[in-house]
């Protein structure tokens, strides 16, 4: 559980510098240089992104029941997922499917998140996503009073809300068909 935890610190603490710092962050980047901000960024994103996963996979060896959902809500998870990678592709696809989200990235680890609590009651489920949850709603709340930063993405066209989509439900078929199975070791049929 000690993993989990320092991997969560480590990757929502390196991923909240603009929440909280925001003038911290830009004094680094004057100071490292952007690319030089972005290599200290992404290492400690790396570092501890694999810290949770490996805490997170040590921690259900010898899980800690907080509570047991009934078998309905996941079913209701696996509805919640459904639009959580099309949200992901349309963050780099400029369209209407961005433009209503407003925020797609945070709004599908909003989603998602919120269909594993439902799905999952061990204390590392609990400490996992709720993480991110918690994150994610500080990271929204946050972005009403910061200046936005350009991410990264396509240019717009008109085709991109249709590859979002495809892009999007693909996945989804995925991770359903075995790919969940394969990448975290839960089937989700």
């Amino acid at each position: 559980m000690t993993l989990l935890i320092l991997g969560l610190l480590i990757f929502l603490g390196v991923h909240s510098v603009s929440i909280v710092a925001p003038g911290w962050r830009d004094a680094q980047v004057a100071r490292l240089g952007e690319m030089g901000w972005k290599g200290v960024y992404t290492v400690l994103s790396v570092v501890g992104f694999a810290l949770l996963v490996y805490g997170y996979g040590q921690a259900r060896q010898a899980p800690v029941v907080l509570y047991t959902p009934p078998v309905a809500l996941r079913h209701v998870a696996l509805v919640l997922m459904l639009p959580v990678f099309v949200l992901l592709v349309a963050a780099y696809l400029p369209g209407r499917i961005k433009s209503a989200a407003k925020h797609p990235m945070l709004l599908a680890t909003k989603l998602w998140a919120t269909s594993h609590l439902l799905a999952n009651g061990n204390l590392a489920d609990v400490l996992l996503f709720g993480g991110f949850l918690a994150w994610a709603v500080a990271d929204r709340i946050s972005m009403k009073r910061r200046t936005q930063r350009p991410l990264p993405g396509a240019p717009a066209g008109r085709f991109n809300d249709l590859i979002a989509i495809v892009l999007g439900l693909a996945l989804y078929g995925f991770f359903v068909k075995g790919g969940h199975g394969w990448l975290i070791g839960v089937n989700l049929i």
